[in-house]
């Protein structure tokens, strides 16, 4: 999903998640932290129950206020670290980020 372009390299791009055809099990949030809420809330309306707020260094993506709505609204929000961390190729800068993401509690120790 884009909302800002119709096309990127060749792949069309969707300006919501109600226009994916066959509709989406869960939600990968890579954009402003200003526009998680939005999309938590899209998710919430379309019944998604699994969201992940990407986040390396900084805040990324995460978001209190969309983290505390999805929660509420019967969510299963991840709000940090990244999805590659997971798999089983991933290089060793996000394997180390996976040792101590899911130690520290950050992130579920397997998705």
């Amino acid at each position: 999903m884009n909302p800002n372009a119709d096309e990127v390299e060749g792949d069309r791009c969707y300006h919501n998640l109600s226009e994916i055809p066959g509709g989406v099990d869960a939600v990968v949030i890579a954009t402003r932290p200003q526009t998680a809420e939005a999309t938590i809330r899209e998710c919430a309306e379309l019944g998604i129950e699994q969201t992940w707020m990407h986040r390396s260094f900084g805040e990324g993506s995460a978001c209190e206020d969309a983290t505390v709505y999805g929660r509420e609204h019967g969510i299963a929000v991840i709000d940090g670290g990244c999805p590659l961390m997971f798999e089983p190729t991933a290089d060793l800068a996000h394997k180390i980020m996976r040792f101590v993401c899911t130690r520290s509690g950050h992130v579920p120790r397997t998705v």
